[in-house]
């Protein structure tokens, strides 16, 4: 088995690394940029593409708004930003707005943030993924209707990378990562340069078409209108998706960690806020036009016409006399919304080892992989990823309603514990400098929760239709952690007490079963072993499902002479677990006080096939077993001669094996299979 599974894992994820190299895994700014705020990047590239979606249930006479939602949209991001700088100094840890939550508003909001937090990785890969899909479908018509198909290959194409450590998945990110920002920057610069220099006038595609609003929306007024502004604007905060990653990947920075994380955060800031804005700038300099109906909102466009996503309309508008740069934005903006995905298989592990550590989840998440990546956490989140993407078709727009919900309500728990941080800590600081700077950063915070508490609301009352699934899967994880958490509570005090002096007393007796089928060399072996043990009582026991077998076992038992009594036990259906499970209940239940120890011969074949040529029967009576109070489990293994020949080849290939001589064929060369059935001849007899 080991063999079998040993080199496609070698070949996937490459050699295992030592806890001493846990160091060399950490991140320097130019890689943690891409691997940690590539999310937050990308996201610019289907955020103006919501707002503009949004405004054309009004018709033409709403898109006009666009640059004043995204003004509003890059000042509530500049604010976001402004605050995790202050978090990444405040707690360095990991564990970001959970941690933040916890510290100040109690456990309990810190599992809401928690759940909240999961969702949204979650739902970054399926978003990221499927976007990525959309913009390269875009480009590629030929692709359309294998979307789904091609984004549950690339989830496991990222899960397979990442499960190759941090540092080696950012190296392989940082090229498209820096390529979509020159791209989208280069484009910014391009257009304006055209039509500010040269005078060129950029329409998109969707330009010349007339935009009608949708039925029911001819005359969009008052209340309607303010309402309809803030759910562009609540779709347009798309754009900060992913700003929290680096808040929760402090640890995988390199040292001055809370410096190097403020930075990068600062960086991201300025880069996305400029891409946000040139494409918003953009979008209404071409005329760009995005219909949730284009077949029935788009007046003049052909009967055939597949709307293009926003940034495909823009950079061939922008990129009309050069379509090299058109293929480029598709090409870089397909890999970097995929590669966002990215930010999340580095953001979920973490959090789901400082929650299986605080022991809301289960402890296998806290363990590291062969490459130091915490493996079990980057599968979950693939596996539940794609299960997203299925049940919504990879539907990059519903999945998107979903995703803004977790987003913001971490950023509301993590805003106002920020909030009470602050207040603590003013309660007890004297220094008049240090009062400023924290009572200007709880400023900084107190308008960020402004902001994105009305977000939030806006999102809830208006996208209810969509937002419910990611409440209630929310709820689902907070009930199932404290589940948990319950769980290795219970366990913990069954653990104690069970050093109490009343929990102490020794058993009075040891009755020891060995379980035999046949009188052969491995059941010879575990009566040798059993007798070692000096039980007060041996005795062995065998299953009659076959008389004959049966017959001839209790002939070969006297005949050898063995003094260990043999007991048969009928089992009149076949089966072999019923009937042992039902005498050791009798036995526990006429001696409570007595301990039953079970020996069970078991053959250690050398591969995997072997194994499908036995029943397997000694696993299932042990997974029975271990739920019988009172019942010691033992297996006495016997290595099959393929088994001892394959230990031994992987001995003597290993670096530095000496070889003392060969063994001859069909021998073992130490402990031969004749020299241990002596011995239990010997020890039975």
């Amino acid at each position: 088995m080991p063999n079998l599974t040993d080199v496609p894992k070698r070949l996937l994820i490459g050699r295992a690394l030592h806890n001493d190299q846990l160091g060399e895994t950490l991140l320097p700014k130019r890689i943690a940029l891409p691997v940690f705020a590539s999310d937050a990047l990308s996201s610019v590239a289907y955020a103006p593409e919501e707002i503009l979606l949004t405004l054309s249930i009004a018709g033409v006479s709403a898109i006009h708004f666009s640059w004043q939602i995204g003004v509003v949209v890059a000042v509530v991001m500049l604010a976001v930003v402004a605050s995790y700088r202050q978090n990444v100094h405040a707690y360095p840890s990991g564990g970001g707005d959970y941690e933040v939550a916890t510290v100040n508003h109690g456990p309990d909001s810190g599992l809401v943030v928690a759940s909240a937090l999961m969702v949204d990785y979650v739902l970054t890969v399926a978003v990221s993924t499927t976007s990525g899909v959309a913009n390269v479908v875009s480009a590629v018509p030929a692709l359309r209707g294998h979307e789904m198909g091609i984004s549950v290959l690339l989830v496991l194409v990222l899960m397979g990378m990442n499960l190759r450590g941090v540092r080696e998945s950012g190296s392989a990110f940082a090229v498209p990562t820096y390529a979509f920002m020159a791209g989208v920057i280069g484009m910014v610069l391009y257009g304006l340069v055209r039509h500010l220099v040269f005078g060129t006038a950029l329409h998109a595609e969707s330009a010349g078409f007339h935009l009608q609003p949708t039925p029911g929306n001819s005359a969009v007024t008052g209340f309607a209108l303010v309402f309809l502004l803030l759910r562009a604007f609540s779709s347009g905060c798309a754009a900060l998706t992913g700003v929290e990653a680096i808040s929760n990947g402090v640890p995988a920075f390199r040292k001055p960690k809370s410096r190097n994380a403020a930075t990068t955060l600062l960086l991201m800031a300025s880069i996305a806020v400029t891409m946000f804005m040139g494409i918003i700038y953009l979008a209404h300099l071409t005329g760009t036009q995005m219909a949730e109906n284009p077949a029935q909102q788009l007046l003049g466009a052909p009967a055939d016409y597949h709307q293009k996503t926003a940034l495909a309309q823009i950079s061939e508008a922008v990129f009309s006399n050069f379509t090299p740069g058109f293929y480029f934005i598709a090409a870089v903006t397909g890999l970097i919304l995929v590669l966002a995905a990215n930010t999340a298989f580095n953001g979920f592990p973490v959090l789901g080892s400082i929650l299986a550590q605080d022991r809301y989840l289960p402890r296998q998440l806290h363990t590291r992989g062969d490459r130091l990546a915490f493996s079990n956490g980057i599968i979950l989140l693939a596996g539940a990823a794609i299960l997203f993407i299925v049940a919504f078709g990879a539907d990059p727009n519903r999945l998107i309603q979903l995703y803004i919900v977790g987003v913001f309500v971490s950023f509301n728990m993590s805003q106002s514990g920020m909030i009470r941080h602050w207040t603590r800590l003013l309660r007890t600081e004297t220094d008049a400098k240090e009062r400023r700077r924290m009572q200007r950063s709880r400023a900084i915070n107190t308008f960020g929760l402004v902001m994105t508490a009305a977000v939030l609301i806006v999102v809830l009352v208006t996208k209810i239709g969509h937002a419910w699934i990611a409440i209630a899967t929310m709820c689902v994880l907070f009930v199932m952690m404290k589940a948990i958490r319950r769980h290795y509570e219970t366990v913990s005090r069954e653990l104690v007490a069970a050093e109490e002096p009343d929990d102490t007393v020794l058993p009075t007796r040891v009755h020891a079963i060995v379980l035999v089928s046949r009188l052969h060399k491995p059941a010879l072996r575990a009566l040798a072993y059993a007798r070692l043990a000096r039980a007060d009582v041996l005795e062995a026991i065998t299953v009659n499902v076959d008389p004959q077998d049966t017959r001839a076992l209790r002939e070969d038992w006297d005949g050898r002479g063995i003094e260990v009594p043999l007991k048969v036990l009928d089992s009149p259906y076949r089966e072999i677990s019923g009937p042992v499970l039902e005498y050791v209940k009798n036995l526990r239940r006429s001696s409570p006080r007595e301990v039953v120890s079970v020996y069970i011969p078991e053959y250690v074949v050398g591969h995997w096939y072997e194994h499908l040529l036995h029943n397997q029967s000694a696993l299932r009576l042990k997974g029975r077993l271990l739920f019988k109070p009172g019942v010691m489990v033992t297996s006495v293994p016997w290595q099959l001669e393929s088994s001892e020949r394959r230990r031994t080849q992987r001995a003597w290939s290993a670096p530095g094996a000496v070889r003392r001589g060969e063994p001859r064929h069909g021998t073992v060369p130490s402990g031969s299979v004749e020299n241990a059935a002596d011995a239990s001849k010997d020890a039975t007899s």
